[in-house]
């Protein structure tokens, strides 16, 4: 069949989103049973044990339709994070929070400003509703709002701030968000995404949620990283009531699963669970640190759980020789960086295996050379 008098044009331009290699995958194809994925920016200690009960629990229930509202997860978010009820949009994911909001606000003629490189799913909303991405390289890879701003033109209607950034684990100030709100125009959206909040040690990192009132910023949080709850699917909005309004007439009624509420909410007071997967997670940086000191690799300081690291050799050709040795990283080609690669800071013996086959891989390139 034709499709080409069907199709919805604006959606040619759009690059499907590869994850990370799946553990089974890699089992099946290489034929290896013993494979860690330190790809996709999991919590390497696995979900909330609090969650995983409360989810064994609704099972009972799978029978009944999900709370539409998340009434419950957003009460108990609200206050845990000091807002009202209905300054909050819970999605599918922060995935689809975005996408909600690009279904609300974006149209054909308007643009918006990403940093490069940055979280892919951005450019998916923004391509889906046809309008026009800006890309914004910065100084050491991450985001220079100074640059951000100067790319601000009639046209723009929003601007994205992965802060931490994926790929690269880099921060942006305090000072640097604010400074960059007052030169913004306020008809402009601000969207604060801010995966890894919690894996943050700098005393400098701003709080997103703070700016609510602005009315233009909406920052973004979820329970698939530090909560361990990335097969579940919840993420959250936070902003004004009237733009979490406005977001919420494009959601659909039974968005978030019975269950991915109920271990969501759970997960919220597990602070057991959070506080050692800070603590896993900082010494697990400061061991990835030292094995790329001491094996000359340059890499940036991260203050989420992956670090981005480069190499002489192309990221595919690295990817793929650990690969074979049942470890699963991610190559940062696709983010247009050839040359380097994305690791999840894991246990410790998740870390030392990684570092143990980096070693034999760079050794074997080099002799390839």
């Amino acid at each position: 069949m034709n499709y080409d008098q069907l199709i919805r044009r604006t959606i040619l331009g759009i690059t499907p989103y590869v994850p990370g290699k799946p553990i089974e995958e890699v089992q099946r194809e290489l034929g290896i049973d013993d494979v860690i994925k330190l790809a996709s920016n999991e919590n390497p200690l696995g979900p909330s044990p609090q969650g995983v009960e409360a989810a064994k629990k609704l099972l009972q229930e799978a029978h009944l339709y999900p709370d539409g509202g998340a009434v419950l997860l957003k009460e108990a978010l609200a206050a845990k994070l000091g807002v009202e009820p209905e300054e909050l949009i819970v999605g599918n994911g922060c995935d689809e929070v975005i996408k909600l909001l690009a279904e609300a606000f974006f149209q054909p003629e308007d643009e918006v400003i990403v940093a490069d490189p940055t979280f892919g799913e951005y450019a998916y909303a923004t391509q889906l509703m046809g309008a026009r991405l800006v890309k914004v390289k910065g100084e050491g890879l991450g985001h220079d709002l100074e640059k951000m701003a100067d790319a601000v033109t009639e046209r723009t209607k929003a601007v994205f701030i992965c802060n931490p950034n994926n790929p690269t684990g880099t921060v942006n100030s305090r000072r640097e968000l604010e400074n960059f709100l007052r030169r913004v125009p306020e008809r402009v959206l601000v969207i604060v995404d801010q995966a890894y909040f919690e894996y943050v040690d700098d005393p400098a990192y701003p709080n997103g949620i703070d700016y609510r009132n602005d009315g233009r910023v909406l920052t973004l949080r979820t329970f698939s990283k530090i909560y361990g709850l990335a097969g579940f699917r919840v993420g959250y909005g936070v902003g004004s009531k009237e733009l979490i309004e406005y977001i919420n007439r494009v959601r659909e009624p039974f968005n978030v699963n019975r269950l991915a509420q109920g271990a969501a909410l759970a997960a919220l007071a597990d602070g057991e669970h959070l506080q050692r997967s800070r603590e896993v997670n900082r010494e697990g940086r400061k061991q990835l640190y030292r094995a790329f000191d001491d094996l000359g690799l340059a890499y940036l300081p991260s203050e989420a759980n992956f670090i981005l690291f480069a190499t002489s050799y192309p990221a595919r050709d690295v990817f793929q020789a650990l690969l074979r040795r049942g470890v699963i990283v991610r190559s940062a080609d696709i983010f247009g960086l050839p040359n380097h690669i994305r690791v999840t800071v894991g246990t410790r013996e998740q870390n030392q295996r990684f570092i143990r086959s980096l070693q034999e891989v760079l050794a074997e390139l080099q002799t390839e050379q």
